[in-house]
């Protein structure tokens, strides 16, 4: 009898263990999926960006080449990013809007493109776009470090070296969205 109480003991020990690592693993996959939702939408924001540098092209080749010189600076975001390479990304591409905003300013007509106006609108998209995964990311993040956290689960994530994942954080610069 003492016998079958112990296996029932370590039985339910393992299946303890194993859901609660199973669980984990679920949750760093859904954070990684979560920046590799980012990194999507930061791939398709520089694409635009690179849209609206062949635009600008046409108004003065010597502007193109500084915007150029900029967008080949921007950092290879995936899902193993973290979430300063996100934000020195976000920087990059902050460098680059102000550049094609200054080129549009000298060039009136530039402005008034609708291949211009078009890609701005694009990019405000993707602008909101990256927002929205970056909370999606957060809260992700939140339920993995929370699990992390929490007893009896932090038992199973110290055993297997699980950590707590970075959040983003608003900085002043970002609490709005970008006015074109």
């Amino acid at each position: 009898m003492t016998l079958i109480i112990i296996i029932v003991i370590v039985v339910l020990l393992l299946l303890f263990i194993m859901t609660n690592y199973n669980s984990l693993v679920k949750l760093r996959e859904m954070v990684k999926n979560s920046m590799a939702n980012i990194a999507a939408q930061v791939e398709s924001r520089w694409d635009a960006v690179s849209s609206l540098i062949e635009a600008t092209k046409k108004y003065s080749e010597h502007e193109a080449s500084l915007l150029r010189d900029i967008t080949e600076k921007r950092t290879n975001i995936d899902r193993d990013a973290s979430a300063r390479d996100v934000e020195r990304d976000d920087d990059a591409f902050s460098k680059a809007l102000t550049r094609i905003n200054a080129v549009a300013e000298a060039y009136p007509d530039l402005k008034a493109s609708e291949v211009y106006k078009s890609t701005m609108n694009s990019i405000n998209s993707y602008e909101e776009n990256v927002r929205m995964s970056r909370m999606i990311y957060n809260d992700t993040v939140t339920k993995l470090n929370t699990k992390i956290q929490s007893f009896p689960s932090n038992i199973v994530a110290s055993m297997f070296g699980f950590k707590q994942e970075e959040y983003f954080k608003n900085s002043s610069g970002k609490t709005d969205m970008p006015s074109w």
